[in-house]
């Protein structure tokens, strides 16, 4: 059985620097920057669709409902995204990854939730796996782990399907602080 890893990791373009999220930006400026992003050509990114923006706001905002009703107290509108563990696959969507671990203690239960997989297929997969559709609470991991395991473990090349790890979503700024660019 795994056990439950004890860091958080965020992955990020080394020229942006981390914890740089589209949703934190006015939706024109956002739209402006995903259309560079698509320009370039470079990264897992600029392959994202027209509506992009508009899906994310959708899911965000309900993962912030369903944490909500679980006891979460978010802090922010927006998460910053972070993975439970690491993924080596997650850092190659950016032309010059870098990884930043925080240890998962740093972070109090009222401000991260996680979803069994990334935040879109966990919230938008339609194929009757209990854990689509939910979000869970640091409380959960264990149960969740020891039900389904790491997909980091069972499914690291993706080929059993889009869980390739567990999304944490962190909606408050205190614990990343001395990361956040001013």
């Amino acid at each position: 059985m795994s056990s439950i890893p004890t860091v958080l990791s965020h992955y990020y373009e080394a020229a942006n620097g981390p914890f740089r999220s589209l949703s934190d930006l006015p939706r024109d400026e956002a739209e402006h920057v995903l259309a560079a992003i698509r320009q370039s050509g470079k990264g897992f990114a600029s392959q994202r669709k027209d509506g992009y923006l508009t899906v994310r706001d959708a899911v965000e905002t309900r993962v912030r409902q369903l944490f909500i009703a679980k006891g979460g107290a978010p802090k922010r509108q927006h998460p910053h995204s972070m993975v439970l563990g690491e993924s080596a696959w997650i850092k190659q969507w950016y032309a010059d990854g870098r990884e930043l671990q925080i240890p998962l203690a740093h972070f109090s239960p009222q401000i991260v939730s996680f979803t069994y997989g990334d935040i879109f297929p966990a919230m938008r997969y339609q194929d009757g796996k209990a854990y689509r559709g939910q979000v869970y609470t640091l409380h959960e991991l264990e149960a969740l782990i020891g039900q389904y395991g790491l997909p980091q473990e069972w499914n690291a090349d993706g080929h059993f399907g889009p869980e390739r790890y567990i999304e944490a979503q962190v909606w408050d700024d205190l614990p990343l602080l001395k990361y956040l660019s001013p």
